[in-house]
């Protein structure tokens, strides 16, 4: 098969990753595997991985390029002859979508998360075939825009379970990591993700506040990036932390390569997201390290973490919950947590589910 995946750009970032693994995997079963971006970091990646990538935007969101955009990747469809098109994202699925309007290529859109019910998002249930990260996820979009549920497939967040692995981190790098960051003999309470507003990283700071009394030298590590448009949102959370007599207690590492390597130091992830519509990637690679985790949640979802077997749940934006929690993982740490997490949440598992949604198309093996 010729699968071409489409989102806005190859940053870090959950989505982006998963692209990029995927990618990775159809390669090695011996599929052409292309990916349209406006480009990123992870690009080289996927061509050191065999994988092919070519420069599109299909970011921008400019209503009055969006023509031309469209035109211009119908051009590179048509050229390629793909057997799939899989979109990731909104703007992307609405390029696809009227790029092939007249191609008419099997189409398959991956719903990530909770958007909003409107016009805009709908988009995401366009596809021929429509997978969804989560039951959580399908019932919203079957409840919101009334998806046939015969067309949507539910598949889990696989996580790389030999990348995330104890036998192969670098332990150079996480001596170098820790001594940078000061991080020798602390307690480290980690949290991964883009800086924005829906990973709450007020309640993060402000519960690592609370913890220090009882738990003095701990230390609160938050690894992910800053976008331009982010910058100013970044800056509150220092001045919070400043507000909070935390400052030096809450290191902000940026975006991070070694991602199994920062799991592997950390003694708990926190995943403080305010919406939860799927399981995140860094809860299940996190368990994949053996590293406990204190996560929100939300009704109905498959959440995987079970209060004190391998972490804890909190309630959302409730900082005191969370700080009681970390002291409750200090005190009795888990034990074996990467037992807990069941075969349908591996990479394994995602990329035979995914291959069998494309091979669900009549004439294509």
């Amino acid at each position: 098969m010729k699968i071409v995946q489409l989102l806005p750009e190859l940053n870090e970032g959950g989505v982006e990753r998963g692209t990029m693994e995927l990618s990775r995997e159809l390669v090695k079963l011996g599929h052409e595997s292309i990916v349209i971006s406006a480009g990123g970091q992870l690009v080289k990646q996927i061509e050191e991985d065999e994988g092919k990538h070519i420069i599109l935007d299909v970011c921008s969101k400019n209503i009055f390029s969006a023509p031309f955009r469209m035109l211009k990747l119908r051009k590179v469809l048509k050229e390629l002859q793909p057997d799939i098109l899989h979109a990731r994202s909104r703007v992307p699925a609405w390029l696809t979508y009227l790029a092939n309007k007249r191609l008419n290529f099997p189409f398959v859109t991956t719903v990530h998360g909770l958007n909003s019910i409107n016009a805009y998002s709908k988009v995401m249930t366009k596809g021929d075939r429509v997978i969804a990260v989560s039951e959580v996820v399908r019932d919203y979009i079957i409840k919101g825009y009334g998806v046939n549920d015969n067309k949507i497939t539910v598949i889990q967040r696989g996580v790389d379970t030999q990348k995330f692995s104890e036998n192969n981190i670098d332990h150079v790098f996480i001596e170098k990591f820790k001594q940078k960051y000061a991080l020798e003999n602390k307690f480290i309470v980690t949290s991964v993700g883009r800086v924005t507003w829906l990973k709450d990283y007020e309640t993060f700071i402000k519960s690592i506040a609370k913890a220090k009394e009882q738990i003095p030298n701990i230390v609160g590590l938050v690894v992910g990036g800053v976008r331009e448009d982010k910058i100013e949102y970044f800056e509150s959370l220092k001045k919070l932390a400043q507000q909070e007599g935390v400052e030096k207690k809450i290191v902000f590492t940026g975006s991070q390569t070694h991602i199994a390597e920062v799991y592997a130091l950390s003694d708990i992830l926190v995943n403080a997201s305010l919406k939860m519509g799927n399981v995140a990637r860094t809860v299940t690679e996190s368990l994949v390290m053996n590293t406990p985790v204190i996560a929100t949640t939300f009704e109905g979802l498959n959440n995987l973490i079970v209060d004190g077997v391998n972490g804890a749940i909190i309630e959302t934006q409730n900082e005191k919950d969370l700080a009681n929690k970390i002291k409750l993982l200090h005190d009795n740490m888990p034990q074996n947590v990467k037992e807990t997490l069941p075969y349908e949440f591996t990479l394994q598992s995602l990329v035979e589910s995914t291959v069998n949604v494309y091979k669900s198309f009549d004439g294509i093996h």
